[in-house]
């Protein structure tokens, strides 16, 4: 029986090629990470991380973490979901939100990370195995400070690195007109061929999400992710009733109470799971069941190092975002053929880390 004898955490800032604007609201030039590791008594390392926008949170969750897995000393890993009441049961978690189900779910990680070490398997057939590859879309280059110039120039790069589908923000404009000029510059600049999700972050009403994304539906839009506020159930279905492309939401909920409430209203023609908001892969997995319930397919949100494997692992995996916010950190980024990110076959996550660019990210 292995058993976990150290655990350890860090604190990285990983710094962005280019800063973006996030939500419309500020600017974000790095994105700090707690770096989770896990350790039995022969060496064998499960290893996990999370990471914020939030500077002032990082802190706190970092404190919060060091603390939880202080608990799983002397557990077996490969007892996951009776670590996790135990982790629930110390923190009086009596629902979802904030930083004990993000740090729930850095241990979640970290724990499957290591069992799929120890079993010798990687994760995605551990967790069902229904594919070695998953459709990938490129994220994190089409921002709302953009100039109609910059967007045309990312989303060629795009298709010349092998995409066959990418993500607009939007959101941000004065006018419907505005909002639309900037997708058709991107389809003009990918062709007709290649998939443009569009996200709005929340930012319009269910009256502007109709209009505009009619008007959008015009420059084959494939989704229109998070049009509304993300507790305006009514207002999400209205929308996803109101016009063709599907509506894409759930990112922001934590637990899985809020998604089912999204399924049950038809609020979502797409559900997209958060790995750290859900409570981790254990809980993302049981969403994506649900989901299959509704006969909606479900999409990953950030993390594609770790979320390729559970959008593989179920028939309802619709495609895995292609974010690259922790690939400084890594040996190597998820690799991408012809649209496909391809599973690594490494054990458990496949998560490798490149040691001198952590040291070299690495704040006190």
């Amino acid at each position: 029986m292995s058993t976990i004898k150290e655990a350890r955490t860090s604190l990285l800032e990983v710094s962005l090629d280019r800063p973006f604007l996030a939500g419309g609201l500020y600017m974000v030039s790095s994105v700090p990470h707690v770096l989770l590791r896990l350790r039995d008594g022969d060496g064998t390392e499960g290893v996990s991380y999370l990471y914020t926008h939030s500077h002032l949170l990082i802190r706190s969750l970092r404190t919060l973490l060091e603390d939880m897995t202080a608990l799983t000393v002397g557990e077996d890993p490969m007892d996951i979901e009776a670590i996790r009441a135990k982790l629930r049961l110390a923190t009086n978690w009596g629902g979802p939100g904030g930083v004990v189900m993000a740090a729930l779910a850095t241990v979640d990680v970290a724990l499957w990370d290591l069992k799929g070490k120890l079993l010798g398997q990687p994760l995605y057939r551990m967790l069902g195995g229904f594919r070695d590859r998953v459709p990938t879309y490129a994220s994190g280059a089409l921002w709302r400070n953009f100039s109609l110039k910059e967007l045309q120039e990312a989303a060629s790069r795009f298709v010349q690195q092998g995409f066959r589908a990418m993500k607009l923000r939007l959101g941000s404009e004065p006018s419907a007109e505005k909002e639309v000029e900037r997708m058709r510059v991107v389809r003009e600049a990918v062709g007709p061929d290649v998939d443009v999700m569009v996200d709005i972050n929340q930012t319009w009403t269910p009256h502007q999400a109709v209009r505009i994304g009619r008007m959008l539906e015009e420059h084959n839009l494939y989704w229109l992710e998070d049009p509304v506020d993300h507790q305006d159930v009514r207002g999400s279905a209205r929308v996803a009733h109101a016009i063709t492309a599907p509506v894409t939401a759930g990112e922001y909920h934590w637990g899985m109470p809020p998604l089912r409430v999204l399924l049950e209203n038809e609020a979502v023609d797409i559900l997209m799971v958060d790995l750290m908001r859900v409570g981790g892969i254990t809980d993302w997995m049981k969403a994506a069941g649900m989901a299959e319930g509704f006969r909606v397919p479900v999409a990953s949100h950030i993390c594609p190092e770790v979320l390729c494997h559970t959008v593989a692992a179920v028939p309802n995996g619709l495609t895995v975002e292609y974010m690259p916010w922790s690939f400084r950190i890594l040996e190597e980024p998820p690799k991408v053929e012809k649209g496909m990110l391809v599973l690594p076959q490494h054990p458990g996550t496949g998560v490798r880390l490149d040691e001198r660019a952590v040291k070299q990210y690495a704040v006190q």
